[in-house]
Formats: structure tokens, sequence, C-alpha cells
């Protein structure tokens, strides 16, 4: 079991002391037991607010983290439950509106059970006014971070925790729609967990609480970074390796075990960066590093592929970080590293054609600016899905093919040692990309004397 702190606990020990300065309730005039005139609903309202000292289940607001202006919304589970009722409903409505008012990113640090039952429908209804705030808020450019708390089921995981930007969970809290009285007799109670979840690809992390405040405001830096006027550069070459002689040289080059992955290049290239994880269907593949970081003090969203053939679950991450950097203005930097899409079985019936369709889509439609770097092999479509038309670049130990060079010689049946001088046909050197008008240009290696700049 997690701590279980009140409404104003969670502020308190995620923002900056004294900063926080509750909103005006709204006004709602409704008989003493509710819309319903639920028996003993009146009185079950006096005890918890006796308990609590509150009079509604959410506390709502603004206050600073890490010396960031936000607007936050708070769960009271001791209040019924955290449940959402009318008044609920009347609050995070509020909240939301004063967010895109002030044009204040909003954090909502959730605990609730789901609907107030002693409210029928027009509880559930609020479920329904809480989605369109976050379209609303999410049709702004604002960002819109949640942090599941103990616990965080029904519909508050479904609009409030699903719905947001970055989904930040604590440890051991339980997180599903279904709640624990609600759930089959057989479940697995880890499926309803946020490691469950995190591992599902629905949670972005799972965070300590003694570092949920520095993760917060890392996130509301970086979120709030000024964006760069164009383009993102591409990062420098990481190895000291010359151009290919010969197509075959390239693949050796670019399939050398040593080669710099995807993480190093996203290390030398950010000062700070915050991984997203998971495609919230249900996937995650550790072979797609996903965030958003800071380079040189200005916001940048990337996508890298580590080298390994791709699965559906990292198109359909990829595309989500795409969408979301385009939504808040944010450019894009992508990395190209894959021998393809993974072709099993799995992959196939986890829908690989739609998530690679997806991602294309995704990089098509997007207002920001992409910039993509091939840092090693370029698989065919599973590769070029990631990869920004007219503003790719390329190392000089990668290459770019419509197809692996020893299926190529498979296809047009020639024996597989005829694969080098099929390569060469195939025009993949990183010269021949520049040439053909596929990349744009051949990066240098950076200068290891050269210190990385920071903000």
């Amino acid at each position: 079991m997690t701590t279980r702190l009140s409404a104003r606990a969670a502020i308190a020990s995620v923002t900056d002391p004294g900063s926080f300065t509750e909103l005006p309730a709204p006004r709602r005039e409704s008989p003493a037991d509710g819309p319903l005139e639920w028996t003993g609903y009146a009185d079950s309202r006096a005890r918890a607010a006796t308990r609590t000292g509150e009079q509604e289940s959410v506390v709502t607001g603004t206050a600073r983290i890490g010396g960031h202006d936000t607007a936050v919304i708070s769960f009271e589970f001791g209040f019924l439950g955290g449940s959402l009722g009318e008044r609920t409903g009347d609050r995070l409505e509020a909240a939301y509106a004063h967010a895109r008012e002030h044009r204040l990113p909003l954090v909502s640090l959730i605990a609730t059970g789901g609907s107030r039952m002693q409210e029928g429908m027009l509880a559930l209804t609020q479920l329904q006014r809480v989605a369109r705030q976050c379209v609303l808020t999410r049709a702004a450019g604002l960002p819109q971070l949640a942090v599941l708390r103990d616990p965080t089921t029904g519909g508050g995981w479904a609009t409030l925790g699903a719905g947001a930007d970055v989904v930040l969970a604590l440890p051991g809290a339980q997180v599903g729609f279904a709640g624990s009285r609600v759930r089959p007799a057989d479940a697995d109670p880890a499926a309803y967990s946020a490691e469950g979840q995190y591992a599902a690809g629905h949670v972005d992390a799972v965070v300590a609480a003694a570092e949920l405040a520095g993760t917060l405001a890392g996130w509301l830096r970086v979120l709030a970074a000024p964006r760069p006027a164009g383009p993102v550069d591409p990062p420098a070459a990481l190895a000291d390796a010359a151009p290919p002689r010969t197509g075959w040289d390239a693949v050796l080059q670019a399939r050398h075990p040593d080669r710099p992955r995807a993480a190093a290049y996203l290390d030398a290239y950010f000062e700070l960066r915050l991984p997203l994880s998971g495609d919230r269907a249900g996937g995650t593949d550790p072979g797609m590093l996903c965030g958003f970081g800071l380079r040189k003090g200005r916001a940048v969203a990337y996508a890298a592929q580590c080298g390994t053939a791709t699965r559906p679950a990292g198109y359909r991450t990829a595309a989500r970080v795409v969408r979301i950097a385009d939504r808040l203005g944010i450019p894009v930097l992508t990395l190209v590293d894959t021998p393809g899409a993974a072709n099993d079985a799995a992959a196939e019936h986890a829908g690989a054609g739609a998530a690679i369709a997806d991602t294309f889509a995704a990089l098509a439609a997007a207002t920001v600016p992409v910039t993509t770097l091939l840092i090693g092999e370029g698989g065919s479509g599973g590769a070029l899905a990631l990869a920004a038309p007219g503003n790719t670049w390329v190392t000089p130990d990668s290459y770019f093919s419509v197809i692996a060079p020893e299926l190529a010689a498979a296809i047009l049946k020639r024996p597989p040692e005829a694969a080098p001088a099929t390569a060469d046909q195939l025009r993949i050197r990183p010269q021949d990309l520049v040439a053909l008008g596929v990349a744009r240009g051949i990066v240098a290696r950076q200068d290891p004397q050269d210190p990385k700049e920071t903000a």
C-alpha cells in the first residue's frame, strides 16, 4: 500500500512552499440529498466534510512547481472515495478554464474511486464534461500532466489520467478502470497496479514519492522552454568513420557491434531529456526511445530507433510523441536505425502495417519542423516511417536501402554471394543517398575537444 495523502498534503508535497492559491468553488443549488434525493446523501457529505475539512472531493488552484506557474487539481480520497459528482465536475471545469485563460500547464494529482453512485447518471456524465475540457485544453496547446495516486480507478483514470500528455504514477498505486470491488475474482492484481500499467504501455514512468516534485519540475521546465525558430540541427556523428568505399562496406560499418547507438547520440545532444513510454494500446518497445528534452535551452521532442527491428508498439509510441509535440509547437528530432520493422507473427497480430502507417501519417501531418539523422541501418519502410521528407541527414557509418542487400539478392534469385554486388547496385552508401536527393548531407564528427553547450 502507498501512503494516501490528503488533497492538500499531495499539493504541498510537489509545489513550491507557500505558492498554492485555491480557486473559488462554483456555486450550485441542489436538493439536500442531491439531484436523485438519495436518502442519507446529505449526511454522508457532512461526515466527509467533517473528516477531511473539504466541501468536495477535489481541491483546485494555482501554484508553482520548480518555479513554474501551473494550474493544479488534487483529489481528496477521504471525501466519498474521491468520487466525481456534479459539484466535482463544476470545480474541474473551472480549473481547466482557468488554465486556458491564463495559459498555464495543468497538473492533476489523482486519487479517486470513480463516479458517485448517489448522483447516478448525472455523476457519470461528468466524465463527458471532463473529456471536453481535456480536448479544449489540448487544442489550446497547453500540456497536461497526471500523477496517479492510490487509487486511480474508474472515470478519473479514463479521463484526467489516461487523457494526459504525460502520465506519472506512484509506486504501488492501484490503477485501472475497474475498482477493487468490481473486478473478476480471479483477476491478476498486477494488471491493476502502477507497475502493471507501465509495463503495458499506459504509464510513462513510475516515480518514487520523494522524486515526484523534481520530476514534475523537470517536465515543466522542458515544456515551458522556448522553442527553436526552425528545424533543429542534426546531431554530429559520433564515430570516427570515413564514407564507405562500396555498398557492402556501408552495410558492414552500419552493422558493426561497436557503432554508436541512439542512447549515445541522445546523451550527446541533450543537456536534459525526459522519457515517455508506451503506445497507450497495451505495448512498449525498448528499441524505441521517445520523449522530450532541452537542446541549448530549447525544447525538442525525440523518437529514436535503437538498432533493433522496430515493433508496432514502438511505431505507435513515436507517432504519439510526434502528435504531442505538434500540439505543443515543439520541433522533433528522429534518429533512424533499424534493420526493418519486426516481421514475426506477433508483430502482424499487433498491427505492424497499421502502426507503420500511423507513423508515416503523424510525420506527414506535423506542422512543426522535423529533423532526421540516419545513424546506422535504414531498413526499408520500417526505417523510412521515421524519416523527415526533405530534412534527413546521414552519418558516414550508415546506409539506407529499399530492402536489405541479402534479401534483394534472394528476391532477384541471385546466390547469397551476390549480396555485396547487389548492395553496390542499390546505391545505399551515405554519399549515394546525398547524390540521389534522399539525404541533405553527411554530418561531420563532433570535435571531442568542443564541450557540449548547456542551458
